[in-house]
């Protein structure tokens, strides 16, 4: 085992200078345990890594080949159906659960397509996995970053000026800029599949190429706006903190991470999604109602336009100290009724009533 290590990339840094070298010379201290073990200790983590969850992945993947119906699930929707027959007085909502018609001919028409989805799901998530960790160790056996950074460093001399010691948190940007587009680049095909693919065979998908690559810009744009003065004075924080650093890194991004949960609701979420409060009526009255009864200092509600992107429903809780928001997503409001949707409501503000009784 010991005449494979130390196992060093093809492509290295010279230590000394600044400068790389293309070949991976090895350097003087190469007994040094950290220099031997260390690229091989982080394949071997990727690997198991790997291997353990697509163990998880394949057990779930099993799960999904069975197509018979839960008895016991069957056999108590089935008795719930029977008291429901004597209260038929329900209206359906179009796109929804039929409520006047027996619950268990649905669920199992569901149930099938569930599986289906679920199975093309988790085989679509083995497949992007196995590429990711192949990608990620060939990365590391032909040293990508550090090839990335001397590339970094040769553009900010090249074309800004810039030296590695005197300017190194510019090039980090730069090397910043280098790895998010590549890994934009290398993970669009998956994306694409999954969207155009995946959820549109199952019928989910409402978004078209225009607006997925919209998305994709303005995600990249908010990363140079938010990310890169954030790295800038991540990296300060470091070289000026001295042996004390990580307690200026912690408290730096705590206040962040404080100025992004304000942002971020009425900033950058209205950039991707259009919000509008929940109309005037009973179903705002009872949420109310019911965010009072569990203490939740509930200040606004809105109704989100998921439906634009895909059909998927979906309710979301956001905010920061007394200043909570509930939003709801369309295709909610359009597939179930209104008191089902406080009992979805219910569920996420019981937790929030629990982690409080917990905490008090």
């Amino acid at each position: 085992m010991d005449q494979f290590l130390p196992l060093t990339p093809s492509y290295t840094q010279l230590s000394a200078a600044g400068g790389s070298s293309n070949g991976g010379s090895s350097s003087s201290d190469d007994d040094d345990l950290f220099t031997t073990y260390a690229v091989a200790a982080t394949l071997a983590f990727t690997l198991l890594v790997y291997f353990f969850e697509t163990y998880l992945s394949l057990r779930q993947k099993s799960s999904y080949h069975k197509t018979d119906f839960p008895s016991e699930l069957s056999k108590t929707v089935g008795n719930i159906d029977g008291e429901r027959a004597k209260e038929n007085n329900v209206k359906s909502k179009e796109g929804g659960v039929d409520r006047n018609a027996p619950l268990l001919p649905q669920l199992q028409s569901k149930f099938q397509a569930a599986q289906s989805y679920g199975l093309d799901k988790v085989r679509f998530s083995i497949f992007s996995s196995t590429y990711g960790t192949i990608e990620g160790i060939t990365f590391v056996l032909l040293g990508f970053l550090p090839y990335i950074w001397d590339q970094s460093v040769h553009f900010g001399t090249t074309y800004c000026g810039y030296t590695e010691i005197d300017n190194e948190i510019k090039i980090s940007l730069i090397f910043m800029a280098y790895t998010t587009i590549i890994g934009t680049v290398t993970s669009l095909p998956f994306e694409l599949y999954s969207t155009f693919c995946i959820e549109k065979k199952h019928g989910f998908n409402k978004q078209t190429l225009g607006l997925f690559f919209m998305d994709k810009v303005k995600g990249l744009a908010l990363t140079a706006v938010f990310g890169g003065p954030f790295t800038a004075l991540l990296l300060k924080i470091i070289k000026m903190g001295g042996e004390s650093f990580y307690l200026y890194v912690w408290a730096f991004t705590f206040v962040f991470s404080v100025i992004m949960m304000t942002l971020v609701p009425v900033v950058i979420m209205p950039l991707f999604n259009k919000y509008e409060k929940l109309p005037e009526g009973s179903l705002k009255d009872d949420i109310y109602k019911l965010a009072g009864r569990l203490e939740f200092p509930l200040t606004k509600l809105f109704v989100m336009d998921g439906s634009k992107r895909s059909s998927h429903s979906n309710a979301f809780m956001f905010g920061f100290m007394k200043n909570k928001r509930i939003v709801l997503f369309d295709t909610l409001m359009q597939q179930v009724h209104d008191d089902e949707i406080l009992a979805i409501l219910g569920h996420e503000l019981g937790e929030f009533y629990k982690i409080g009784c917990d905490g008090s």
